[in-house]
């Protein structure tokens, strides 16, 4: 998009803009109103309708653009327990078309990228699987509302920026029951320019020849060693944890100073699990790997 402008900052006033008119407004007089000149203005415009964010009607001899009627202004920080309790009430009701008005709505309302992820979607997850426990939905409707909601971080993921060279980060499940987890760690991630390798599921390659694919892993994807690299370890159990932590310090080489491994599950006291960073919330996570990137 054209230079000299920010575009979540256009989207923003934009919106602002077309909710005060229920008449719609031409594409001439949006261009004015926000001070851009009228080719610059119809690119974003297009690109905005593709999104589904605004809408284009032809009355008479008139072009006229509307926002969404879904399409609403949020005020952060304080509205997101607000949206989170509304995200919550539309993946238990299946309603995807409202659980992506509601991310896009976050988005256009200039909220952080990882907040949205952390403050919303995170806590989430937890509930879903808690109804599942309880007999109180089926297997089909949990697989139906996580599969919404890891479209939600699709979204996100969609509307991250470019990724520093420097900031490398594996990320991987040791089990299916973390999968949500691992991606909702690739989305904030991406939304903090890191460059994310999101390798899902890997229990089925959990066996005696691991080492060599970790190493192979390492080899391909940080090749120039420049900056840090991190490992980042999803488990609901102590031994999907604690294989890999193994796996990997078996390969790490001594030179190897900015490569980490950080876990992120179930530990106890009796089994010893050794990692540079062990914690379950993503917010300390993502906390503690940028200050790694810093001090490389």
């Amino acid at each position: 998009m054209a230079r000299g402008y920010d575009e979540t900052e256009v989207k923003f006033r934009l919106i602002k803009l077309l909710h005060s008119s229920k008449s719609g407004i031409s594409g001439v007089e949006i261009s004015e109103k926000l001070g851009i000149n009228r080719v610059t203005m119809s690119k974003y415009l297009n690109k905005f309708a593709a999104e589904g964010t605004i809408t284009q009607k032809n009355i008479g001899n008139l072009n006229l653009w509307f926002v969404d009627e879904d399409i609403e202004q949020l005020n952060f920080p304080d509205d997101y327990f607000l949206v989170q309790e509304k995200f919550l009430s539309h993946v238990i009701d299946c309603n995807e078309r409202h659980v992506n008005n509601l991310i896009k709505n976050c988005i256009n309302s200039k909220a952080k990228m990882d907040k949205i992820i952390t403050e919303i979607i995170i806590p989430t997850i937890p509930h879903i699987q808690k109804l599942f426990d309880d007999g109180k939905i089926g297997k089909s409707e949990e697989q139906l509302m996580t599969g919404i909601i890891s479209n939600s971080l699709q979204m996100i993921t969609y509307h991250s920026g470019h990724s520093d060279s420097g900031k490398n980060i594996i990320i991987l499940s040791a089990d299916s029951e973390s999968i949500l987890s691992s991606e909702s760690a690739a989305a904030a991630f991406r939304s903090q320019n890191w460059n994310v390798f999101s390798i899902g599921d890997i229990s089925s390659s959990i066996d005696v020849l691991f080492d060599l694919e970790l190493r192979k892993l390492l080899s391909k994807t940080w090749k120039s060693k420049e900056g840090v690299m991190i490992v980042l370890v999803f488990s609901q159990t102590e031994e999907g944890l604690k294989f890999i932590s193994d796996s990997f310090y078996s390969v790490k080489e001594k030179s190897e100073n900015n490569l980490f491994i950080v876990l992120s599950g179930k530990t106890g006291k009796k089994v010893k699990i050794k990692g540079d960073l062990s914690v379950s919330k993503l917010e300390d996570i993502l906390q503690w790997s940028n200050t790694k990137y810093e001090n490389s």
